[in-house]
Formats: structure tokens, C-alpha cells, sequence
């Protein structure tokens, strides 16, 4: 039987191509051979060049050769595999619906459709991050049970998403274009009457509110899924040790602790909420805060992992936390490009570190973090992030502007689906490198180089090389 990975049918299709009756079909077994190896052979791959030449732009497809060379190799392997992937994104803040809904009903429908679609136009976005109540991108500090002040309400009688009307109604329309994709919520800050300051700005939660404030959650995942939205994940609060952000909240990683131990994880549990609690989301430096109450046998089995960002400490932070608990997962779920930013520095920054470093790392996701904002870097709280630059700037009702995050974030979500698996590849050199086996059963390399030289290199894979160059300072996503 000739060896091919073709099925009968197309092998007999082939055999009639050659002419020959089926009794002579070894005859032309060699064609059909090499034909189904050609086809098997072609890499395609798209680039974005530092100097902003370049946007994730197709170039021509290459093959791997027999041909030797003396280039550096970067060997993938996918009998070595890692974690599952959940996908990739942004926050959708409320200040990314208040401008994207500026657009027109028909630039609107375009740009929703070109980061959540899957058209060979779109970068297909698969996961989203949302605020419980408002984030600091927002334009108006508010909680989803605000009241008069000195006033509480135990039983959450006045619980209300009525503020998140039209973050709400966007998201149904995200969910026509991708019913599939994920997410995940985290609160800046509580609802004043809760916290021991009285404040939307740092303060902490007051321990004679953590069963409330347990079950604002169950009411949040709750109110969501009556609309048809699923939060497949929550984290207790976003930044936990930045208290002076608006809307913030210290958190101890103690406190976190007792939260979930005794009061978030049981009224989960109590309500039959399957949605994930994932700890700390927040920097790099502080491994050991989710380290801590991971440790605690209580607390751990209402946790499912925890999050990270990284303005400060070391992308490496999250394999500290996968080895010291294996069996929990890690998630990457904010990072900024900002309004003085250099589109070469951020896109290869990223690339590296966001991206290639955090699924190295073991996370199953990687988000950047706003959306969408306008010229201004508008809307956001007073006191809020005046520097944040979202992925999408909304210019008019009839004109948007694609930023650095939108190509960071495309050069894996356009081509690593849900449920890929992160598999080995070496790396070399200036050249930093992760690589995905999907669903499907393609084969994704991303590749990030920084050094401003370009560089050659061979991608091997099953003792076959395709030697190939990246421009100095640039990206790029190869598919086979």
C-alpha cells in the first residue's frame, strides 16, 4: 500500500489523473506521493514590521527543503504539550462601548465584525475581560448597588446592571458574531457602603460585609446569565495592592484568602455557580500572593488559578506559581500600550513578553487591556487612566484607527483558536519564539525578533527544515 495522507477517494482520483488502470496504480505511486507532500509542505506566514511598513500582512508562502544551510534552528516539537488554550483579547470596558457606539450602524457592524468575526479580514478575538461595576475606563465611577450614604442593603434589595444597559447590549451582539467566546470579570472596588473608608477610591472591604459582598458576585454571574451571558471566570478584585487607582481596593493577599475560603467559594457553591475563581490579577512581582493562598487546602479547592500583569516583576512569575501548584491554572489578563508609546518598542515588548512569554509561562490567555477609546484617550473616571491607549481609536461616526494592541493581539487570535494546545518549539538567539498545535491540527509558530538585524533561521519540524528571515525588529506568525 502506498504511504500517503490522502483517502481513497483522492487516491483513486489521483491514479485516474496519472492515466493508469487501478492494477497499475504503483506506477504512479511516486506522483501521488510527492504531490500530498507538497501540499503538506507550504508554510504561510504573515509579518509586522517594527517601523510600521508592515501590518500583519500576508507574505509569500515557502517550503520546507532537504537543502542544508548553516542557519539557526527553531525545532518544534508536538509530541511535547503543554497547556490548553482559552484565548485571546482585550477588556471591553464601558468607555470601549461609549465610543464605539459613536460609530455609524454600519462602521459599527464593520469594526465588531473584523475583531470577533472569522472572514479572512477579521483577527478573530476570542476572550474578553470585563469590569463588575465600573473600571477606571469608564466614565463614571459606579457600583451595581450604590445607595445613600450611610445606608447598606444586606440583601442587595437595590442590585441593579440597569448602569451596564449598553455593555450588556453589545456583548449579545459580540456573542452572534462568536458565540464561543470567553469571559472573564473582575471588580475595581466594591460599593462604598461596603468598605471601611467609604470611598470608591482604596479602602478596604469591611469583614462583616464579605458574605454580601459574596453574594453581589452570585448576583452579578446571576443577572448576566438571564441576559445570555456566560462569565466563565470572576477574580475577587482587580489590583488588589494599587488602592490608589479610581475605582480601587486594597486587598490583602490574607484577605483575599478568608473572601474566598469562607465566603465566596461556599455562596458559589451553595448557589451551583460553575464559574471560575481565579486569584490575585495583578503584577508579576508578587508570585507568592497567589502562592499563599493556594498553599491553603480550604481555600484552594474554590480556585481554579490565578492572573497576572506586568507592570512590574518578570513574565517567569507564572511558572513560579505553576511549579509550586501544577494542577492550577494561569491566566494573563491585562497589559497597556500607552499614548507615548513607540509602535516598535510596544509591538516587539509584547510580542515577547505578552504574548510569547506568558503562553511560555503556562497561561492559557493572553489579553491586552483596553479596547477602544477616542483621540483623547477618553472616557475614564476623574482620576482615572489618562494615558491608556485602547487597541481601536474612534476618530468620528465614519472612522477608526487600528493601534499597536490590535496587532499584538491579531498575530495570535487571527490563527490559535480556542482550544489549541501550546506545544514545544527552541529558541535561539534574538529570536523568541512559542508554537500552538489547533484544533484542526495546524501547526502555529510565533516568532518575535529583536534584534534590529534581520535574521535566518530554519523552522524544523519532523526532521524537515524550511529555512526562511524575519526583518530585524519584528513579528510574525507562521502556519502549516
Amino acid at each position: 500500500m502506498i504511504k500517503t495522507h490522502t483517502s481513497y477517494q483522492q487516491f483513486f482520483k489521483s491514479a485516474a489523473l496519472c492515466g493508469v488502470a487501478l492494477f497499475s496504480l504503483a506506477s504512479c505511486g511516486n506522483r501521488i506521493a510527492s504531490e500530498t507532500q507538497n501540499s503538506n509542505n507550504t508554510i504561510e506566514y504573515w509579518l509586522t514590521k517594527g517601523d510600521e511598513s508592515v501590518k500583519l500582512q500576508k507574505q509569500n508562502s515557502f517550503q520546507f527543503s532537504d537543502a542544508q544551510n548553516i542557519f539557526q534552528n527553531i525545532e518544534i516539537d508536538d509530541t511535547q504539550k503543554f497547556q490548553t488554550v482559552d484565548g485571546f483579547g482585550y477588556t471591553l470596558t464601558g468607555g470601549s462601548v461609549e465610543v464605539i457606539n459613536r460609530l455609524s450602524a454600519a462602521k459599527r457592524k464593520e469594526l465588531l465584525k473584523g475583531i470577533f468575526g472569522n472572514s479572512a479580514d477579521a483577527i478573530s478575538v476570542s476572550y474578553l475581560r470585563l469590569s463588575v461595576g465600573a473600571s477606571d475606563l469608564d466614565s463614571e465611577v459606579f457600583s451595581y448597588d450604590d445607595i445613600p450614604a450611610g445606608q447598606t442593603d444586606l440583601n442587595l434589595t437595590r442590585f441593579s446592571l440597569e448602569k451596564d444597559a449598553k455593555l450588556i447590549a453589545m456583548l449579545k451582539e459580540i456573542l452572534t458574531i462568536n458565540p464561543h467566546i470567553k469571559i472573564i470579570a473582575a471588580p475595581w472596588s466594591p460599593p462604598v457602603w461596603m468598605k471601611d473608608n467609604g470611598n470608591s477610591k482604596g479602602g478596604s472591604l469591611k469583614p462583616e460585609f464579605y458574605g454580601v459582598y459574596a453574594n453581589y458576585f452570585v448576583k452579578y454571574i446571576q443577572g448576566m446569565k438571564k441576559e445570555g451571558i456566560t462569565i466563565n471566570a470572576v477574580t475577587p478584585q482587580n489590583e488588589p495592592l494599587h488602592p490608589g487607582n479610581n475605582p480601587s481596593l486594597l486587598m490583602t493577599s490574607e484577605m483575599q484568602k478568608e473572601f474566598i475560603k469562607n465566603h465566596m467559594g461556599p455562596a458559589f457553591k451553595n448557589a451551583g455557580i460553575s464559574t471560575k475563581i481565579v486569584v490575585y490579577d495583578h503584577n508579576c512581582n508578587k508570585p507568592e500572593y497567589a502562592i499563599n493562598i493556594l498553599d491553603d487546602p480550604e481555600a484552594r479547592k474554590y480556585i481554579d488559578g490565578s492572573a497576572f500583569h506586568l507592570y512590574e516583576g518578570d513574565i517567569s512569575a507564572l511558572s513560579t506559581v505553576h511549579n509550586a501548584h501544577p494542577d492550577k491554572n494561569l491566566y494573563f489578563t491585562e497589559q497597556w500600550t500607552g499614548s507615548k508609546g513607540n509602535f516598535n518598542e510596544e509591538i516587539n515588548w509584547h510580542m515577547k513578553n505578552v504574548i510569547i512569554g506568558s503562553m511560555r509561562n503556562w497561561s492559557k490567555i493572553a489579553l491586552e487591556w483596553n479596547l477602544a477609546n477616542d483621540a483623547d484617550f477618553n472616557p475614564h473616571t476623574p482620576g482615572g487612566c489618562t494615558e491608556c491607549k485602547g487597541a481601536i481609536t474612534i476618530n468620528s461616526s465614519d472612522s477608526y484607527t487600528k493601534n499597536v494592541a490590535y496587532y499584538i493581539i491579531a498575530h495570535a487570535s487571527k490563527f490559535i483558536p480556542q482550544n489549541s494546545v501550546r506545544i514545544a518549539s527552541t529558541q535561539s538567539g534574538s529570536i523568541s519564539s512559542a508554537s500552538f498545535l489547533t484544533p484542526a491540527g495546524k501547526k502555529v509558530l510565533i516568532i518575535q525578533n529583536e534584534d534590529p538585524e534581520p535574521q535566518d533561521f530554519n523552522i524544523r519540524f519532523k526532521g524537515r527544515s524550511a529555512p526562511t528571515s524575519i526583518p530585524g525588529k519584528s513579528v510574525a506568525t507562521y502556519v502549516f
